[in-house]
């Protein structure tokens, strides 16, 4: 298996949609923290969920999905950007049992961000309730949020991750009847077509009768977008005081990225430069 994303738009009617899968990507990111099992099917149906969304968005930025709560599960954070490169990492407290995601996250929230290279930031908040699953929640987001009809099937087993959206385009022409069809078909799909079958033979065995159009495939991968310079940013942000306090009762500072584990040291002499504003000595992003 490869990890690929196919667009595909069906010529009759008003409907788009998309397909990925995710192997050699999701398992770059397990690689980098012991998840319980229930976090690595999280992640993985998380990761194919912002690999879709991204591909339905003309923006050259990030897309971030960001689940707090305040039970086990503290923190699950998913980025795509435009790019198609996907990173992600979880805080999670003791056992992790196997329940439904609003009992893992307790008093939780959803959150979706919008971080384009250029312009504002779009943030916006997901309302979930008891039992839903990742694929609800994003179809009644991208309902009540963007106005646009979409339905979601997203799977994950054994380091694999996949899903498919398909999405009801806000205009058009073509056959009145085609988006329920589309949906009815899609929803004959099985976990073991979407995680093994290549995309092209899944596509054909829902959409056959269909008069349906597949453009070139993209290829996501892992890559972390730390660098020393983000890690210094950080550190202004906490204050000059709070620095110094850290100096003071360790002699220097140490940060590890969540998402890669690269590991940033800053001495006595890193902080006081940092904080002249003639930064550190520093290497590129790190994208690896």
């Amino acid at each position: 298996m490869t990890d690929t994303l196919e667009r595909f738009l069906f010529d009759d009617a008003p409907v788009r949609g998309e397909i990925v899968q995710l192997d050699a990507t999701f398992k770059e990111v397990l690689s980098r923290q012991d998840y319980p099992p229930v976090l690595r099917h999280l992640i993985g149906e998380l990761l194919a969920a912002a690999s879709l969304l991204s591909a339905t968005l003309k923006f050259d930025g990030t897309l971030i999905m960001q689940l707090h709560g305040t039970g086990a599960v503290r923190l699950i954070v998913v980025e795509c950007t435009s790019d198609m490169t996907l990173r992600a990492t979880a805080r999670w407290e003791g056992e992790v049992p196997d329940v439904s995601l609003a009992e893992l996250l307790g008093r939780g929230r959803f959150v979706i961000t919008l971080e384009p290279k250029e312009g504002e930031t779009y943030q916006g908040i997901v309302g979930f309730e008891p039992g839903q699953r990742v694929a609800q929640i994003i179809e009644h987001y991208m309902e009540r949020s963007e106005q646009l009809a979409t339905r979601l099937w997203l799977s994950c087993r054994d380091g694999r991750a996949a899903g498919m959206l398909v999405q009801k385009m806000p205009a058009g022409t073509g056959d009145p009847d085609a988006w329920e069809r589309v949906q009815k078909l899609s929803e004959t799909l099985t976990d073991d077509e979407l995680l093994d079958l290549p995309v092209r033979e899944t596509l054909y065995r829902l959409f056959h009768q269909e008069q349906v159009r597949v453009f070139d495939p993209v290829a996501p991968r892992f890559a972390c977008t730390c660098s020393r310079e983000r890690v210094g940013g950080m550190l202004k942000m906490v204050g000059r005081h709070e620095v110094n306090e850290v100096l003071a009762e360790r002699g220097d500072i140490d940060v590890t990225c969540e998402f890669c584990g690269k590991p940033y040291h800053f001495d006595a002499v890193d902080v006081a430069q940092l904080f002249s504003g003639h930064g550190t000595d520093a290497a590129g992003p790190q994208v690896h």
